[in-house]
């Protein structure tokens, strides 16, 4: 594999996106390395970034000590508290000034499982099915990265810089992921959870990519989308 540069992660969120899967987020904390290979990803523009305005992104208004990080420089991890609880983990793409982030959804832990199962308070030693899910959601994704909000928000990705306590490093894999598929984002409201956006991209048939669910009010947005294009009303994929 081979670091990741910034000129890796400086086109828009939706073109870097599919091109992070098979890449290894790997991360320092407490003095613990653990390694996580990226299966599921999605694609997040923030106001005037694209063609197309992203209504589900926490960018979508504007600049704002939330979302600053998504701003900068590509390469940094903004990592945000979802529902009040779990830390996200999200890579900064695009040119400097304009809003993106690619949230890392889910991943299989290849190194450093027992440390991953600890932050996530699982029981040792794994069974096989707890190492599978380990990293099955952007939530666990965090937990098992170890990167906290707001503590490591900004983290620097591309260097490699301790940050509070922490280090994070992006690594790409020498061949691309081959079977790609796409699809409607996870649990994100409205029209921006339907196939209008279909900026979810994982690795096709792997056990550790996360099941879809709708989100608030996108079941309906979703009939209204297949209404317009005239698609057969069926149940997006989910990814196995």
């Amino acid at each position: 594999m081979r670091r990741a540069t910034r000129d890796d992660l400086s086109g828009l969120p939706l073109e870097v996106a599919p091109r992070l899967l098979g890449a290894e987020l790997r991360t320092v904390v407490g003095e613990e390395e653990v390694r996580l290979r990226l299966t599921e990803v999605e694609a997040y523009h923030g106001h005037g970034t694209g063609e197309i305005p992203d209504p589900g992104s926490h960018a979508r208004m504007g600049r704002t000590a939330r979302n600053a990080t998504m701003w900068g420089e590509p390469g940094h991890l903004y990592v945000y508290l979802s529902h009040g609880i779990h830390s996200c983990v999200n890579v900064v793409a695009g040119p400097e000034g304009q809003a993106g982030g690619i949230l890392l959804r889910a991943g299989e832990v290849t190194g450093g499982a027992d440390a991953a199962a600890l932050r996530r308070g699982a029981n040792l030693p794994l069974t096989p099915l707890a190492l599978r899910d380990l990293a099955k959601g952007p939530g666990r994704f965090g937990q098992a990265s170890g990167l906290r909000h707001p503590l490591h928000d900004g983290i620097d990705a591309v260097s490699g810089d301790g940050w509070h306590g922490a280090r994070a490093q992006l690594w790409f894999a020498e061949t691309p992921v081959a079977d790609v598929a796409s699809g409607p984002r996870v649990g994100v409201a409205g029209a921006a959870g339907t196939d209008a956006f279909p900026w979810r991209f994982w690795i096709a048939g792997d056990p550790t990519v996360s099941a879809f669910r709708w989100g608030r009010g996108a079941r309906d947005a979703q009939a209204e989308v297949r209404q317009t294009t005239g698609a057969s009303s069926r149940m997006p994929s989910r990814g196995r």
